[in-house]
C-alpha cells in the first residue's frame, strides 16, 4: 500500500520559513513524479509543486513561485518543501502525493502563518 507521511508543519510568523517532509513507502519512490498540495479551510485542494524522479524537471503554482523550493532524496524516499517568505494566505494543511490528482495523499501537516 502507498503510504505518505507528512511532517514539519507548525506556527510561523509572516516572512518566516518552514521545511516540510514527506516520507514515502509502498511504491518505487525513485521512479515517481511527486507533488505537494495544500488545502485551506473552506477551500479546494490546491496544487503547489511538482518534481520529476531525477529532480531534472519541476514546476510551481503561481502563488508560491519564487518562494518555495521542492526537492527530494531518493535514497531516503523522502520529499521536501522548503517554504520561505511565508504569507498568511499560505496557511493550510499540506499534503504530498504521487498523483497529480492529489489522491492518494497522506494525513497532511498543518501550516499556520500568523
Amino acid at each position: 500500500d502507498v503510504q505518505l507521511v507528512e511532517s514539519g508543519g507548525g506556527l510561523v510568523q509572516p516572512g518566516g520559513s518552514l521545511r516540510l517532509s514527506c516520507a514515502a513507502s509502498g511504491f518505487t519512490f525513485a521512479a515517481a513524479y511527486m507533488h505537494w498540495f495544500r488545502q485551506a479551510p473552506g477551500k479546494e485542494l490546491e496544487w503547489v509543486a511538482m518534481l520529476s524522479p531525477a529532480s531534472t524537471s519541476f514546476a510551481y503554482g503561481d502563488s508560491v513561485k519564487g518562494r518555495f523550493v521542492i526537492s527530494r532524496d531518493n535514497a531516503k524516499a523522502t520529499l521536501y518543501l522548503q517554504m520561505n517568505d511565508l504569507r498568511t494566505e499560505d496557511s493550510g494543511v499540506y499534503y504530498c502525493s504521487k498523483s497529480q490528482s492529489g489522491n492518494p495523499r497522506g494525513q497532511g501537516t498543518q501550516v499556520t502563518v500568523s
